[in-house]
Order: structure tokens, then C-alpha cells, then sequence
């Protein structure tokens, strides 16, 4: 295990900039101090001019594997993390088969244990006829991040439209909660009044806002029924915002949300550009959706920043609208995505870092990680404000091998991503010599 010291950077951490030299020793944050010796064995990193950030948490990935190999693995989209600066990621049951079981989730383990250099948790899946099973998960509660519900349709038997199903559930788990809400009615109402619908500018027009609203409505009034542990993924409207508090401390709050990138960036207007590369569930909407989410974003009524990162290859989404499937590649360019905004003054650091660390690791109880403190595992991105990087075809990770962000150029750059005090990306390079670990959770 590397000991590495890092000198002169500016830390960013807890809602303040510090100016400091850091020792990672035995895989942690060992010292904190405004000027530490160099040390013997010790590799050095200047840090003048650099930001250190903790690693990015991304609550919400499909990685594809099992099942889906031809789009992603968990080796492929992992490294993409790394070098996007996500040293822990969570990702989705919907896999083929659909991890609906305790030993089809501990393979996944096993895979990541064996391939991801960043550091790892599989959600359980709910269906409507595993709820016994599903709720296995109690046992399992400071080794599993919580079950995933997709009250809307997804890959194989996983929309769950069952009351009772979901009644037991919310009334059961002991565990977070994860809803994906569209309501699956409206939906298929919608799709009837668009018979022709032919291109990807139809998708929020049939995946509207009513059905992310009654969806969302029904699982927060489920939560609140049972004082079930609830937190909605990609909220993409207005309207779900009404639903949602920021009148107390995130580590109180018992319903939390989270917003993706892909919506706090894109809108309906970017549909003839992009077409089916942006379609995704649930749909990118008008752009009277995307201003709201930022102040919602900010006043924090939504709590988290993720990616909802979800891979098809190219091929796949050149077909036609209505067979084309929906998700989108992101994970590998959030955070210099959110840094660019940072340079345009939508937030500041410190809000981003708060959203896309801190807030990820408070929701779901990570044990020691999403914060710069001694003693925590040293999960640490070096960011360089002032390099500029470009997205292109030699850069791009993913296995799909594409990303709506191809020729764009970000302002800041990530010079090295640090995965349990391990150098595991370094200006352009993976370093494959060290793997993640598994999240642990510090919940009773």
C-alpha cells in the first residue's frame, strides 16, 4: 500500500477551503496539517494551484453486468469512473439476470471484488414476487445499500405496480429505499395519444411530468405511511419539487431526492441535436424544468447529484425512436461537468462537493468516506482548474464508446483520482494495480 503526501493543495471539504499539506498512510487520511515533513518511503505530490476534493459517490449507476456485456462491465465503467474522479459507485439490479436474489447480488460482488478499482455496492432488486426475498436485506444492512424499486417500467420483470408488494416493502425494509417513479398508467395513456411518435422530441411528451408526479407522490405517501427510509432518484420536474422539504438538516430528513447531471444540463430543446442519445428515463423535459431544478438544487430540497449513468452502444441507439432503448453514458464526465458550471458561477465548489460527496455518503450512512477527515479512508480527487480536457473518441472509456459530450471541451481537468490512499488515475492513465473495496454502512 502506496504512502503518499500531498503538499500545499487546497482542500475543499465541508463547506470550507483550507489551505494544507495531507499524509495517507495505510489506505487513510493518516494527518491534516498546514505543513507536514516529507517522510521517508513517501511519494510526494505538489498540490499548488490543485483543488483536493473527496471522491465523487455516485449513487446511482448500471454498469450492465451480468447479462448486458455488449453495452458495459463493471471493469469497463468502473475504470470510466476513476477517471471521471468516482471513487465509489452504487449500482441498479436490472441486469440479466435481474439481481432479485441474495446470490445473484453477492456475484455481483464477487465480480467487482475482482475488477473495479473503485470501491463498490450493488442495490437488491424488488419485484413483484420477491418481496420475502427482497426484504433478506435487513440481515444484510451494514453490507448492502439499500433496494430498488422501479415504479415505472425497466429491463425484464422489474416494474413493480403491485400495491401490496409495494405495501410490504415500505413497511418492512429496514434498509434505504430507492424509488425510480413514473407511473406506468399514464404512460401507456400517453403513448395512445402519439401513435406516430417517431423521434426522440415525443419521449417527454409520452413520459410526461404528470407521470413522474403521481409516482412520486405515491411512493412519498407509502414513506410517510410507514416512516419508511425513501429516497426518489432523478427527479426531472417542477412539479415533483413541491413534494420535497428543505426546512431541515439532510441527516434528518427521512424522504430525500436526488437530481441527475443530464437534467440539470440538457432540455427538450437539445432533441434535434441529439436525438436518442439523450433519451433516457425518466425523459429530459421542457426548459421550463431545468432553472427549477437548479434552485431546488441549491436551496436543497434535492440532496443529491448523480449520473443514472447507463450505457447502449452506438448501434443501438441509431434505431428507430420507439425501439431504441433509453439511458445515457455519464459517469466518466460529471464531475468536470459540474466544475464547468462551477466556473460559470451556477454554484460554488463547496455546494458541489457538499452534493456529489457528501451528501451521498450522509443519505446512505457510508461508513467513513465522502469527507477530508483523519482517520477516513483516503478516497481523494486532485483537480486541476485550469487544464482544460476535451472529450474524444481516445479519451472515452466506456465500452458503448460514445458520450453526448464528444468534442466538448471542460475547463478543469482531473490530474489524479486516490481509491483507499491508492493512486489509481494519474493525468490520462489508469493504474490497474489496486482494486476498490466494498461500502460498509454504519446503520443500527
Amino acid at each position: 500500500m502506496q504512502q503518499i503526501l500531498i503538499k500545499n493543495t487546497t482542500i475543499v471539504n465541508e463547506g470550507t477551503q483550507t489551505q494544507a499539506d495531507v499524509w495517507l498512510k495505510d489506505g487513510l487520511i493518516y494527518q491534516i496539517a498546514p505543513v507536514i515533513d516529507p517522510k521517508a518511503n513517501c511519494r510526494e505530490i505538489d498540490g499548488e494551484g490543485l483543488y483536493l476534493l473527496p471522491g465523487v459517490i455516485d449513487d446511482q449507476v448500471h454498469f450492465r453486468e451480468p447479462g448486458l456485456t455488449h453495452k458495459a462491465t463493471i471493469a469497463t465503467e468502473s475504470r470510466a469512473a476513476v477517471a471521471g474522479g468516482t471513487t465509489s459507485f452504487m449500482e441498479m439490479p436490472n441486469t440479466v439476470p435481474p439481481a432479485v436474489t441474495i446470490s445473484a447480488l453477492e456475484e455481483k460482488y464477487a465480480i467487482a471484488a475482482q475488477y473495479s478499482p473503485a470501491n463498490y455496492s450493488f442495490f437488491m432488486g424488488v419485484s413483484n414476487t420477491n418481496a420475502d426475498e427482497a426484504l433478506r436485506v435487513n440481515d444484510f444492512k451494514k453490507s448492502i445499500c439499500g433496494l430498488k424499486i422501479f415504479m415505472g417500467s425497466s429491463t425484464g420483470d422489474m416494474l413493480v405496480d403491485n400495491y401490496l408488494t409495494l405495501d410490504k416493502i415500505f413497511g418492512n425494509s429496514e434498509v434505504l429505499i430507492a424509488t425510480h417513479c413514473e407511473e406506468e398508467r399514464v404512460i401507456n395513456q400517453n403513448k395512445l395519444q402519439y401513435p406516430d411518435a417517431n423521434h426522440a422530441g415525443f419521449h417527454p411528451l409520452i413520459r410526461n411530468e404528470e407521470a413522474c408526479y403521481e409516482s412520486s407522490f405515491t411512493a412519498i405517501q407509502l414513506a410517510k405511511k410507514h416512516n419508511s427510509r425513501l429516497h426518489i432518484l432523478h427527479i426531472s420536474t417542477k412539479e415533483e419539487l413541491r413534494l420535497f422539504t428543505n426546512l431541515m438538516p439532510l441527516a434528518d430528513k427521512r424522504i430525500t431526492a436526488e437530481v441527475c447531471v443530464h437534467h440539470l444540463h440538457f432540455t427538450a430543446n437539445d432533441y434535434p441535436q441529439y436525438g436518442n442519445l439523450i433519451k433516457c428515463n425518466p425523459a429530459i423535459k421542457n426548459d421550463t424544468h431545468k432553472p427549477a431544478l437548479w434552485e431546488a438544487l441549491l436551496d436543497n430540497r434535492l440532496d443529491i447529484i448523480a449520473t443514472d449513468h447507463a450505457p447502449h452502444t452506438l448501434a443501438e441507439k441509431e434505431m428507430p425512436y420507439s425501439q431504441a432503448p433509453s439511458g445515457v453514458p455519464l459517469v466518466q464526465h460529471s464531475l468536470m461537468l459540474m466544475l464547468q458550471y462551477v466556473q460559470e458561477g451556477k454554484l460554488t465548489i463547496e455546494k458541489m462537493v457538499e452534493k456529489m460527496c457528501h451528501a451521498p455518503a450522509m443519505c446512505f450512512d457510508i461508513s467513513k468516506r465522502g469527507y477530508i477527515r483523519e482517520g477516513y479512508y483516503a478516497d481523494l480527487v486532485l483537480v486541476n482548474p485550469k487544464q482544460p480536457y476535451t472529450v474524444s473518441k481516445s479519451n472515452i472509456l466506456y465500452k458503448c464508446g460514445w458520450s453526448p459530450f464528444e468534442g466538448h471541451t471542460f475547463p478543469a481537468s482531473i490530474d489524479y483520482t486516490i481509491i483507499n490512499g491508492n493512486i489509481v488515475y494519474e493525468k490520462g492513465t489508469i493504474l490497474d494495480l489496486y482494486k476498490g473495496k466494498r461500502l460498509e454502512f454504519d446503520r443500527a
